[in-house]
């Protein structure tokens, strides 16, 4: 009876807390990131939930999925499905070596008044130029950028996949994605448009977080080189997250908010 009273007690504590200490995060979670074999086969969910790998919000939509494999063509995914809480989808993995799995989307917001009216739009860059009716004022732009990755292994880890494209917010293994393990330093790099991402928080978080009282995160600054290491505590699946603003985007005059998400998998050692 004691243990149903401290449950009942900690879910209203959780009910009251305010709506700004809850944090949607959208997140990949992979069956396996080290595999072998003759015919492996990845499977991927894909949620936005406010518990980590937990599905209990809505699903990520899958239209913006790229899976990239170890020589750098495009792989298509298979048995895609969207239920009401997750997306889930298949890899084959045919190549030996490292894929990437990424959702990278974009999107433009606007603000403006057309008379007496304030009005807001969202769209594509495409439909910009004819989106805000002339006469429109105090037109407000902003471009939001929005990359999601996990990375899995078949057979000898390989960096192609995991090259930059010198666009957006871009994360560089120094130390392998797929050669991590509890208790070891691991290496990465994050890049503004090609170029060291200095001075921007990274947010690492274990997954789990339904199950105990404390985030646990780590908060980690990029150097001059954009530069971080991260020393894993224990074995698990680990949500980092990093983000920066500024006005350097496609549209002119625009502000422009980009955020890089990534599961990453820590094994024993």
């Amino acid at each position: 009876m004691s243990r149903m009273l401290n449950r009942a007690a900690l879910a209203l504590a959780i009910f009251v807390l305010p709506l700004s200490a809850q944090a949607h995060r959208a997140w990949f979670l992979p069956s396996a990131t080290v595999l072998s074999g003759n015919d492996p086969w990845l499977t991927v969910d894909a949620a936005i939930s406010n518990d980590l790998f937990y599905f209990e919000h809505m699903p990520m939509r899958l239209g913006d999925l790229v899976v990239t494999a170890p020589d750098g063509s495009t792989v298509a995914p298979q048995n895609a499905s969207t239920g009401r809480y997750r997306s889930t989808f298949d890899v084959q993995l045919t190549q030996q070596g490292t894929y990437k799995v990424a959702s990278v989307s974009s999107g433009l917001n606007a603000r403006y008044r057309l008379g007496t009216e304030s009005k807001r739009w969202r769209g594509s860059a495409a439909e910009l130029p004819t989106a805000i009716p002339a006469g429109a004022t105090d037109v407000e732009v902003s471009e939001s950028v929005r990359r999601i990755e996990t990375f899995a292994t078949l057979g000898k880890p390989t960096l192609r996949a995991t090259e930059p494209t010198g666009v957006g917010l871009e994360f560089v293994p120094v130390t392998h994605p797929n050669d991590l393990y509890a208790g070891e330093e691991a290496k990465f790099r994050l890049l503004l448009d090609g170029k060291p991402a200095a001075g921007l928080e990274v947010e690492v978080v274990p997954g789990g977080i339904r199950y105990r009282d404390r985030l646990n995160e780590l908060k980690l600054v990029t150097d001059a080189d954009g530069g971080f290491a991260v020393t894993w505590p224990a074995p698990g699946m680990y949500w980092l997250s990093a983000s920066v603003r500024d006005e350097a985007g496609t549209i002119a005059n625009a502000r422009r908010s980009l955020t890089w998400v990534a599961t990453l998998e820590v094994l024993r050692p």
